[in-house]
């Protein structure tokens, strides 16, 4: 079974980076990807963590379950653009999404997105709130897809984590800001790095 990365992956089509890069204030489209890439991969990380006690994935398996059933990715342009009633569905609430995985943390994430792509601090904060649905909608697609109970979904999340990290040592950097651990010294090094490698993970 694939890892929720490679599950993510495909839904970065090129049309919808172009459709991205025409909303993020002047960034070039190699920027949109780079920050597409590090939106997902820090979503993906994210949704891991607040699903890896046993109360936190039952409340994510309620949540997919109730308003992330996949139904959302057959109108993923929809949702980049606006268009269309998805844009004002429940499971297309980007800012609540959001505000639930990465609470008083977003600042932090927002910033490490904008440093590590060169798209600017609202581009990035624009591009989590319209990738975080398709984060959900994949991931619910998946559960709904393999039966997935909250352990299931549990593991799931942890070895997509552990693949990811195997492929792509900078996850750590990922979750060191995610934990509110040493950020300071994190972003530098993201920024330092551009996270390019996160670029060249998205086009394997």
């Amino acid at each position: 079974m694939a890892n929720l990365m490679d599950l993510l992956q495909g839904q970065l089509s090129e049309g919808l980076i172009d459709s991205l890069t025409s909303q993020t204030g002047g960034a070039n489209r190699q920027q949109t990807g780079t920050a597409a890439s590090l939106v997902m991969q820090t979503l993906m990380n994210a949704v891991a963590k607040n699903a890896q006690t046993p109360d936190g994935a039952a409340a994510l398996s309620g949540a997919l379950e109730k308003d992330h059933d996949g139904g959302i990715l057959g109108n993923v342009m929809d949702l980049v653009t606006g268009g269309g009633q998805v844009a004002n569905s429940r499971s297309a609430d980007g800012f609540g999404i959001l505000s639930h995985l990465l609470g008083d943390n977003m600042t932090n994430v927002v910033e490490m997105v904008s440093k590590g792509s060169g798209v600017n601090r609202s581009g990035s904060m624009n591009m989590l709130m319209k990738l975080a649905p398709v984060v959900l909608g994949v991931l619910g697609q998946q559960k709904k897809q393999q039966n997935m109970n909250p352990n299931s979904l549990m593991d799931f999340l942890s070895t997509s984590q552990k693949q990811v990290t195997q492929q792509n040592p900078n996850n750590n950097l990922i979750t060191k800001i995610l934990d509110r651990d040493g950020d300071g010294s994190a972003m530098d090094e993201i920024a330092g790095m551009g996270m390019k490698l996160l670029g060249s993970f998205f086009s394997k």
